[in-house]
């Protein structure tokens, strides 16, 4: 979300680059409200493809992040045009915090991917006149970080945003430090190599007019970024009122959401193993309302943990015979 060095012009592919990658988290989020309102299964866009696919997402906007930090502050820091942008962006993302702490508070976004260009855009300062393979050594070291350095440490709230838990925390949006910032990183490094042969030269150039909607979207990209998802959540929320989705059990909703947690971490034979296993149980204490309240008291959480566990030990005991 930053622009190309003032008096240069744009380059438009990046432009393109940054509105495609936009509409593509647009095509996610729509995808995510479906999820949400009931029109599809429970945990569809946790897993597989779908989780693929925002992840991807994710990746080539920071990987743009990085590039366009380059391009505007590798050759003559701007302060004044930098700290207008850093501004705006921290603001955007604290807002958003804010209003998911009353929307949905369960999965509120601590540090989404506003959060994490905010800090990757003043970290990344660090990063824009060292040689390229440099940068691009620190983006491997960042991004491999979250498989050797995770601890308990950082298992406390405050230290979330690192991204190095020994778990990681509920979040609609969760895009921490570890491993994400490694994305701007390797932007800023594939800038960097692409000066040394002369590819930004090469790349101004004129594309046609079918390019324009989505360039227009990518010069502005925060406000797009802003404006998309209430736009979105609007629109299913109408048709929700008429069209209702068919009514979906306790239990379906349950055992889609528990196999789109665990799945990313064990095998399948595991988790399907598991997720009948904590159903059962929390069915016979009558628990289940329990698993779906946004309110887990002391005595909810230990009933919950103690479920876990017990399942936990079954299951791994049960896959490996």
């Amino acid at each position: 979300m930053h622009g190309t060095a003032a008096g240069k012009s744009r380059l438009q592919p990046l432009d393109l680059a940054r509105g495609l990658a936009l509409v593509a988290m647009a095509i996610y989020h729509f995808a995510w409200d479906l999820e949400f309102f009931g029109y599809v299964q429970p945990g569809m866009t946790a897993i597989g493809g779908w989780k693929l696919f925002a992840r991807a997402i994710a990746s080539s906007f920071l990987v743009i992040v990085g590039i366009s930090l380059f391009l505007a502050h590798a050759e003559n820091f701007r302060s004044r045009s930098f700290a207008r942008r850093l501004a705006m962006v921290t603001g955007a993302a604290l807002a958003i915090s804010v209003v998911t702490w009353f929307a949905v508070p369960g999965g509120f976004i601590f540090f989404g991917i506003l959060h994490q260009i905010a800090l990757a855009s003043v970290l990344g300062l660090l990063f824009l006149r060292l040689p390229w393979p440099l940068t691009a050594t620190a983006a491997a070291l960042v991004i491999a970080a979250p498989w050797y350095l995770r601890s308990t440490f950082f298992d406390h709230p405050f230290w979330w945003w690192v991204g190095l838990s020994s778990s990681d925390p509920i979040s609609n949006d969760y895009v921490p430090l570890f491993p994400w910032f490694g994305a701007v990183l390797a932007g800023i490094a594939l800038a960097g190599l692409a000066r040394r042969f002369g590819l930004f030269e090469r790349a101004r150039l004129e594309l046609g007019a079918w390019s324009a909607p989505f360039q227009f979207i990518g010069r502005h990209s925060l406000a797009f970024y802003l404006i998309h998802q209430p736009v979105l959540i609007s629109v299913v929320y109408l048709m929700a009122l008429l069209m209702p989705p068919a009514p979906i059990s306790q239990e379906a909703q349950f055992d889609s959401a528990c196999n789109a947690s665990c799945l990313p971490s064990r095998d399948e034979a595991f988790c399907a193993q598991y997720c009948v296993c904590v159903l059962d149980r929390l069915v016979a204490e009558n628990g289940l309302d329990a698993a779906f309240s946004s309110d887990q008291d002391a005595e909810r959480t230990a009933m919950l943990n103690e479920i876990a566990g017990q399942c936990t030990f079954e299951s791994e005991a049960l896959s490996s015979e």
